[in-house]
């Protein structure tokens, strides 16, 4: 008896639910329509949204605040460079997202590379277009001691560290004490590893620093580059017009030519082989055939030359320098392997904020994302550079509607509005 009442009730409930719905939906009609939402984007689960930015265990001070506002500091100081005229936003210009609108940079380690955009960077496995950095901090070190780029040397930023009142505080409030550096004896104005010229001044002096002295100033510097680090970590966008239409808004940044070209970008287009993930880059090396730019096609190794520098990188993730040398990355780069293949490939580039980033490529030989399509339509121009080229890139020939809604696609990923952007300097 108490089944059937139950099952009695049940749909008396049920009945009742359908009235009040269709009562409501009689309410509905009557007046205006409820406005239909739009549905996501199908397929874009692959792509946003964009998680936060892993940690990194060999940066101990990677989420301090107080090391990411010294960073900043040191950011856009000019004062670390030789000549006082160049500092880290000199080629990551806030104004063009954190990258540069030269073909290529006055502080290229190799004649001919453009500078990529750090915003999202801290998603980055790594770092250059040759991957010669396997984390942010060690990344930051590289332009300090660099001949092109601030042609200075480690001993120069420490004394610069000391002399200026507001940067020895912040260092001291983050990372202790600094090194007695007014002791002249023990550590010169200007000193630094030069193994390729022993005869240099910065090299006889730096060789005659005690060890523990080398030591103290090695742990300096890379705590300056953690501080940068933390500070570079903070350049996040990823609430574009794609992530926005992926999540079921409408809006004037995502219409239909960027939704046909999404769909060009996953299919036909090929383009989510290699720019995959949420970050829309596989963080691998690859040579496309990019051609020369200005006719000139220099000798440029890319990775097989960025393995050998960033395993005998002193700082790099398995080094001394590490704040946890046996991590997924330490590990990582004493398993790398140097082999012939990798010649003359190239990072994937993540292809957030693309059309704030020209000129395109790692040798800034397209001035604009059309030229970039075009190439990849035609492969007119395509140069390969050994046996190891990419050989599943073949001409797409796509139409001129195709083009432009791929175009149209690659603006949506466009976000400015970054976490931390300083103020005008």
């Amino acid at each position: 008896m108490s089944s059937r009442f139950g099952y009695a009730a049940t749909l008396a409930l049920v009945a009742a639910a359908l009235l009040g719905c269709a009562g409501s939906l009689g309410d509905q009609q009557q007046g205006s329509a409820a406005p239909k939402r739009p549905e996501p984007l199908p397929g874009s689960a692959r792509f946003t949204p964009l998680p936060p930015a892993p940690d990194d265990p060999t940066n101990a001070y990677d989420t301090d605040p107080a090391a990411a506002e010294l960073g900043r500091e040191l950011f856009f100081s000019e004062a670390f460079s030789r000549d006082g005229e160049m500092s880290c936003a000199t080629c990551h210009d806030p104004s063009a997202a954190f990258a540069e609108r030269r073909a290529v940079s006055p502080g290229s380690a190799f004649e001919g590379r453009n500078s990529p955009t750090l915003i999202n960077a801290a998603h980055n496995r790594w770092f250059f277009w040759d991957g010669r950095a396997d984390s942010l901090w060690s990344q930051a070190l590289h332009p300090l001691e660099s001949g092109v780029e601030f042609d200075s040397n480690r001993l120069a930023a420490a004394h610069q560290v000391a002399a200026t009142p507001a940067l020895r505080a912040a260092y001291e409030g983050v990372f202790g004490p600094l090194p007695a550096l007014d002791d002249a004896a023990r550590f010169p104005a200007d000193a630094r590893p030069r193994p390729s010229d022993p005869e240099h001044p910065e090299h006889v002096a730096w060789s005659a620093m005690a060890e523990r002295d080398q030591l103290s100033i090695n742990t300096l510097v890379a705590n300056l580059a953690k501080a940068t680090a933390a500070y570079e970590r903070t350049l996040v966008a990823g609430n574009s017009g794609f992530d926005r239409a992926a999540r079921g808004e409408s809006g004037p940044d995502f219409g239909a030519d960027a939704r046909r070209g999404f769909f060009l970008f996953r299919g036909k287009g090929g383009c989510a082989a290699c720019h995959a993930g949420t970050n829309f880059t596989d963080n691998e090396f690859h040579d496309i055939g990019v051609p020369p730019r200005n006719g000139v096609q220099p000798v440029d190794p890319g990775r097989f030359a960025g393995v050998a520098a960033v395993m005998a990188d002193p700082f790099n993730a398995a080094g001394d320098y590490s704040d946890d040398p046996e991590s997924p990355t330490g590990r990582m780069v004493r398993r790398l392997a140097r082999g012939p293949e990798s010649w003359g490939r190239f990072k994937t580039p993540s292809l957030r904020n693309v059309a704030e980033t020209p000129p395109y490529m790692h040798n800034g030989t397209f001035a604009t994302l059309r030229k970039v399509l075009e190439f990849y339509s035609t492969r007119e121009g395509a140069v390969i550079g050994g046996h190891h080229a990419e050989v599943v890139l073949q001409p797409l020939n796509l139409t001129e509607r195709e083009l432009s809604d791929l175009d149209a696609f690659l603006h949506s990923l466009t976000d400015l509005d970054v976490d931390e952007v300083p103020g005008a300097r």
